[in-house]
C-alpha cells in the first residue's frame, strides 16, 4: 500500500529482515504484546522452507511507496530460478541480507557463469538499497543484472530484476517495458503481473492499472496481487473494498514477513481515514510478527503522533530514521520536532531537512529520479523555486494524483495560486481519500478567494484525518477559521 508521503504506496513491502532497529515492543506496548501472545500459539516461522532468494523488491522513495511482491512459485513458497543451487536459499531468506550477498559474491567468484546467481545478486542489491536507504547500491544492481542477461539473454529472473530496479529509480516506463517482456515469456509470472500494476499506477494510468489488477487476480491470486488490487480500489475512494481485500490477504498470510507487510498496509489504510485506534492495532499485529519491521514502526509513530502521544512518536521516528533515512521519515521527524518546539528543536528539525537534501543528491548521483521527493520536501522546508522546478519535471514524466498535488502545492508556495488550482482539483478527482490533498486544495482555494470551497475542503481534510500532519493540521485549522469569518 502506498505511504503517506509518496506514490506510493504503498508504501513498501516486507523484506523478511530480522535486523534489529530499536526494540519496538517497548515497555507498556500492550497491543503488540497481546497480539503476539495470540499469534505465537498458531504460527511458526518458516524461513527454512523457502525455496530461494526471499529478497523483496520495493519502491520506497515517495509517499505512496508501492511495493513489489514476494517471489513465489505456484506452491506459494519464494523461489528464484537459478542455474545452480550452490547458494543456500535459506541464507537469503534468513534475514541477514548482507551475509547472503557475501555468500553469493563468493559463489560467483568460483562460478562466474551462473546467470541465476547474478540475477539474485542484483535483486539483493535492490533490496539492500531499499532497506538501508542507500541508493549507491543501484549501480551495483544494474551491473549484476546486466551480467546475468549477457550470460542468458532475456532470462525471466533478470528481466524481473530490471523491472524492480527501474521502479526503484522511478523510471516507471522502463519498469513497464521490462514487466511486459517477462509476461510475453510467462503470462502467469506473479512478479511481472505485480510490477505491471505498480508501473501503471505510478504513471497515472489508473484505468489500465485496474484492468491489470483484475487480470493478475485471475491469473495469480495471492498476497502480492491482493495488496495491489486493494490499493487500486483505495485510489478510487473505495476504502471498504480495499480493507476487505487486505483482511483476506492477511488471513492467508503465514510467514512473519507477509503478516507484517499486510498488517502494515491495513494500518496505513486506517490511518488515512483518521481511525488511529484501528491503525495502532494493525501496526501491533505487524510488529507482533516482526518487531523490527520498519514500515510498521514508521506507521505506528505517525499514528501515535496523530493520537497525541508526541513523545512516543518522536522516539519511534528517531529509531526509524536511524536505519531508514529516506525523505518521508526525515520530514516527518523534522515536523514532529517543530511541533514540540522545545529548546533546540528548530535546529534538530533543520538537521532532518538538510539530510533530505543530502539524500536527494546521493540518489540522483546513483541514477534515481528524485524530483517528486525534492518537490514535496522543498515546498515546505527548502528552496521553493527548486520545488517548483522539480514538480514541473515530474509532471512532465507522469500524471498521477501525487504529482498533481506536488505541482499544485509547489505553485502555491511560489505565489501562483490560479495556476495551481487546476492541479489541486486533479489531485482530488479520483476520489482518493487523502487529507493532505484536501488541505492543499483548500488553502489554494482560499488564496484564490473561493471561501466556500476552501471551507469545504479544509473542513473535510480535518474531518477525514485530523492528525494528517503535525504542522499541516495546525495550518488547516487556522485557514478554516479564516475562511469562516
Amino acid at each position: 500500500m502506498s505511504g503517506s508521503t509518496t506514490d506510493s504506496a504503498p508504501e513498501s513491502e516486507h523484506d523478511g529482515s530480522s535486523e534489529t532497529v530499536e526494540p519496538s515492543a517497548q515497555a507498556g506496548d500492550e497491543k503488540v504484546a497481546a497480539v503476539r501472545r495470540v499469534s505465537e500459539a498458531g504460527r511458526r516461522w518458516r524461513a527454512a522452507q523457502l525455496a530461494g532468494c526471499a529478497a523483496l523488491l520495493a519502491v520506497a522513495l515517495t509517499g505512496g511507496s508501492i511495493a513489489f511482491g514476494a517471489l513465489r512459485d505456484s506452491s506459494g513458497t519464494a523461489t528464484v530460478a537459478s542455474s545452480s543451487s550452490a547458494v543456500s536459499p535459506g541464507l537469503m531468506a534468513s534475514g541477514d541480507l548482507d551475509a547472503g550477498i557475501k555468500a553469493i559474491q563468493a559463489h560467483l567468484r568460483s562460478q562466474p557463469k551462473d546467470y541465476g546467481s547474478w540475477a539474485t545478486l542484483g535483486l539483493a542489491y535492490v533490496e539492500q538499497a531499499r532497506t538501508k536507504g542507500d541508493p549507491s547500491r543501484y549501480p551495483q544492481a544494474e551491473q549484476a543484472l546486466k551480467r546475468s542477461l549477457e550470460l542468458e539473454p532475456d532470462n525471466e529472473q533478470a528481466l524481473s530484476g530490471r523491472a524492480a530496479l527501474a521502479a526503484a529509480r522511478h523510471e516507471f516506463k522502463d519498469a513497464l517495458t521490462y514487466a511486459d517482456r517477462v509476461l510475453k515469456q510467462n503470462p502467469y509470472s506473479e512478479r511481472a503481473l505485480s510490477s505491471r500494476i505498480d508501473a501503471l499506477v505510478e504513471l497515472g494510468r489508473y484505468a489500465e492499472a485496474s484492468k491489470a489488477a483484475d487480470l493478475a487476480d485471475e491469473r495469480r491470486p495471492g498476497i502480492p496481487v491482493f495488496t495491489r488490487y486493494a490499493y487500486v480500489h483505495e485510489l478510487r475512494g473505495d476504502v471498504r473494498t480495499a480493507r476487505v481485500v487486505l483482511e483476506q490477504a492477511l488471513s492467508t498470510a503465514t510467514t512473519p514477513g507477509d503478516i507484517a507487510y499486510v498488517a502494515s498496509a491495513l494500518g496505513q489504510l486506517a490511518w488515512n481515514q483518521g481511525d488511529y485506534d484501528t491503525a495502532l492495532t494493525d501496526y501491533a499485529r505487524a510488529l507482533a510478527a516482526d518487531d523490527s519491521y520498519l514500515p510498521a514502526l514508521e506507521g505506528r509513530a505517525r499514528a501515535q503522533a496523530a493520537s497525541g502521544d508526541r513523545a512516543a512518536a518522536i522516539k519511534g521516528m528517531e529509531a526509524v530514521v536511524a536505519r531508514y533515512p529516506l525523505p518521508g521519515p526525515l520530514v516527518a521527524l523534522g515536523e514532529l520536532y517543530e511541533d514540540r518546539g522545545a529548546d533546540g528543536d528548530k535546529a534538530r528539525a533543520d538537521d532532518q531537512y538538510a539530510l533530505v537534501d543530502a539524500w536527494t543528491a546521493l540518489a540522483r548521483a546513483n541514477g534515481v529520479n528524485a524530483d517528486l521527493d525534492t518537490a514535496m520536501a522543498a515546498a515546505d522546508h527548502g528552496d521553493k523555486a527548486a520545488a517548483l522546478r522539480a514538480a514541473r519535471a515530474e509532471w512532465a514524466r507522469r500524471h498521477t494524483v501525487h504529482t498533481a498535488d506536488a505541482l499544485a502545492w509547489a505553485l502555491h508556495v511560489n505565489g501562483r495560486d490560479k495556476e495551481a488550482l487546476p492541479y489541486a482539483r486533479q489531485a482530488t478527482a479520483t476520489g482518493y481519500r487523502n487529507a493532505s490533498f484536501r488541505y492543499h486544495r483548500g488553502i489554494i482555494e482560499l488564496a484564490t478567494g473561493d471561501r466556500k470551497e476552501a471551507r469545504n475542503h479544509l473542513g473535510s481534510a480535518l474531518k477525514l484525518n485530523p492528525g494528517f500532519s503535525p504542522l499541516g493540521a495546525r495550518e488547516a485549522r487556522k485557514a478554516l477559521k479564516e475562511a469562516s469569518e
